[in-house]
Order: structure tokens, then C-alpha cells, then sequence
């Protein structure tokens, strides 16, 4: 058997068993109960600073520097 058919083989079988694993861990995983709180607070992002502009103190602790010249 040459090194193409063997991994041919290897790809058809056990690499598409552990993409089809991983992609249902990562559903699994993002529908969570925990995960309600962050996905709900990534939710409403756009509309933090609905009324006004963000403060530059509004960065949660961030330090924003610009670079001068």
C-alpha cells in the first residue's frame, strides 16, 4: 500500500471520527447552562453606551495609551 492510499484510508475513517467529535464537544460546550451569563453579556455590547459615548475610564480597568511623538 502506498503512503497516499494509507492516508486516504486514516483521513476517511478516524480523522473524520474525531472532527465530527470535536465539532459536537464545541456545540456541546457553548450551549452550556453556565454560559448563559457571558453570552447574554456579549449579547448586549452594542448597546452599553446607547445613551452617550463611552468615558475613557469606561474601559473596565484597561489602561488605553497612545502613542506621542
Amino acid at each position: 500500500m502506498d503512503t497516499y492510499s494509507l492516508m486516504r484510508a486514516f483521513a476517511d475513517s478516524w480523522v473524520l471520527l474525531m472532527m465530527t467529535v470535536f465539532f459536537v464537544a464545541v456545540i456541546l460546550w457553548a450551549f452550556r447552562p453556565g454560559s448563559t451569563r457571558g453570552h447574554r453579556d456579549s449579547a448586549g455590547i452594542p448597546f452599553r453606551h446607547e445613551d452617550r459615548p463611552a468615558r475613557d475610564d469606561d474601559t473596565n480597568g484597561a489602561q488605553n495609551k497612545e502613542a506621542r511623538i
